[in-house]
């Protein structure tokens, strides 16, 4: 069929308070405007570009427009929106070709590990998860709508800055172990923090996570290169990337070319934004795209900090001007995990769930204290399931399996090279397979 997937992905990363000296440093950082003195009516003049800033002067009023620069700063802000934007009436004014509502997928992050937190962000494990999964529950709406987000740890621990390196945030695993063993719960679809990835946080996803909505290609390569903030592939790079609307097996070597990873990865652009902005020219290459007959994925990438009504309205009328010029083609909103099911090569109707089976023999006669996790049905995504052990003091660990020759069995044993059994109480397994299914256990021991 002749159909467009639309994700509209949420960084769903609570309240963002930015004062006004804050604004004016981020446009030192971005832009280099040092010679504007930071005040209220100096602000209402670079929106307005009243003041000489030798060629910048669209760029910063860009960058300042209302939408951008009117965050929710509140939960109770967010909490409005939320009711408005949730609600059958509001959903029902922007229908699908199916005569579906509007779908809003909200990719959760935990703040934690911070020292700094000028811009007053949610802090703490599940915070953020739990308000969101409340939402869900209130709306009855479905809990795949709920995914997760990450941002690596900057380097002087500020939580309003968002690093490249996996390897150096120790957070990654306490979240998922957390995630697992105290919700229940293990991701099936990613979006990277500031859409940025490297080496290490392709490898980490290839173990787990089948699917990753965060390449922000585009077509003006050198456009991007012009601000500061993404020149030389700082940030979103994915220069390399394809510019159509489709998913793909990244490199091993390099995720943003086609490879022989397992995993895959969707395109999102920004709507009403300076960087990787969504407009009408890829709306119609979208359509154009399925009117073909290609299956077509459209991911739209906003913060729940800012006034979504205002994207959804921008994105609808994107739809509109497209459908008009491609009449036979038909538009479904999606969530994250269905978006992705939707176009890839694999039925997942006719994959057999995982299910793993998780036995814990505390005090063999032969061997040191165990765990034995075997495949009863399906096949993991990656190479090994993710384990998840919290102690009695309430440490979180992660740590590799034994492998078996089969491929299909792993082991892991208790003892002075790992940890005690004693110290044990609580494990948790977790794994998804190549089409999202995912499979959780968690086992009390003390």
């Amino acid at each position: 069929m002749k159909i467009v997937n639309i994700v509209h992905a949420i960084d769903t990363e609570g309240p963002l308070h930015e004062p006004l000296k804050a604004t004016f440093a981020r446009l030192a950082e971005i832009f280099r405007v040092t010679n504007v003195k930071c005040s209220r009516e100096n602000l209402e003049k670079l929106k307005n570009k009243e003041i000489d800033l030798g060629g910048k002067e669209e760029e910063v009023a860009a960058t300042l427009n209302g939408h951008l620069l009117n965050y929710n700063n509140t939960w109770d802000k967010i909490d409005n929106m939320l009711r408005d934007i949730l609600s059958e009436d509001y959903k029902k004014k922007y229908n699908d070709s199916f005569g579906n509502g509007w779908i809003f997928n909200w990719h959760c992050i935990d703040h934690v590990g911070y020292k700094t937190n000028p811009r007053r962000r949610t802090m703490g494990y599940h915070n953020i998860f739990d308000h969101y999964r409340d939402i869900v529950k209130e709306f009855s709406l479905s809990e795949d709508t709920i995914n997760w987000h990450f941002h690596p740890m900057s380097t002087y621990n500020e939580a309003h800055r968002c690093a490249t390196s996996y390897v150096n945030s120790p957070e990654l695993y306490q979240i998922l172990c957390r995630k697992i063993i105290e919700r229940n719960w293990f991701p099936s679809v990613f979006r990277a923090g500031f859409q940025s990835e490297r080496p290490d946080s392709n490898w980490f996803l290839e173990q787990w996570i089948p699917f990753d909505i965060s390449s922000m290609s585009v077509e003006n390569v050198d456009e991007l290169n012009k601000n500061i903030d993404f020149k030389n592939g700082r940030s979103g790079d994915w220069r390399l990337a394809t510019k159509e609307w489709e998913v793909y097996h990244p490199s091993h070597d390099n995720y943003q070319v086609r490879g022989n990873c397992r995993r895959w990865i969707g395109r999102a652009l920004n709507p009403l934004n300076r960087i990787g902005a969504m407009d009408q020219f890829e709306m119609d290459k979208a359509f154009k795209r399925a009117d073909r007959e290609l299956p077509t994925l459209v991911g739209l990438a906003s913060h729940d900090f800012r006034d979504l009504r205002n994207e959804v309205a921008f994105i609808w009328e994107l739809i509109e001007n497209s459908q008009k010029k491609y009449p036979d083609v038909k538009f479904r909103y999606c969530n994250s995990l269905e978006g992705f099911r939707n176009v890839i090569e694999v039925d997942y109707r006719k994959i057999e769930p995982v299910k793993l089976e998780v036995i814990l023999k505390r005090d063999p006669q032969d061997d040191f204290p165990n765990l034995t996790i075997n495949t009863l049905q399906g096949k993991v995504f990656g190479p090994q399931p993710f384990l998840a052990i919290e102690t009695v003091s309430k440490r979180f660990i992660h740590d590799n399996l034994d492998f078996s020759p089969d491929g299909k069995s792993w082991h892991y044993a208790f003892h002075t090279d790992t940890l005690p059994i004693a110290d044990v109480k609580n494990i948790g397994i977790a794994t998804n397979d190549k089409v999202g299914n995912t499979f959780i256990k968690v086992l009390n021991v003390n």
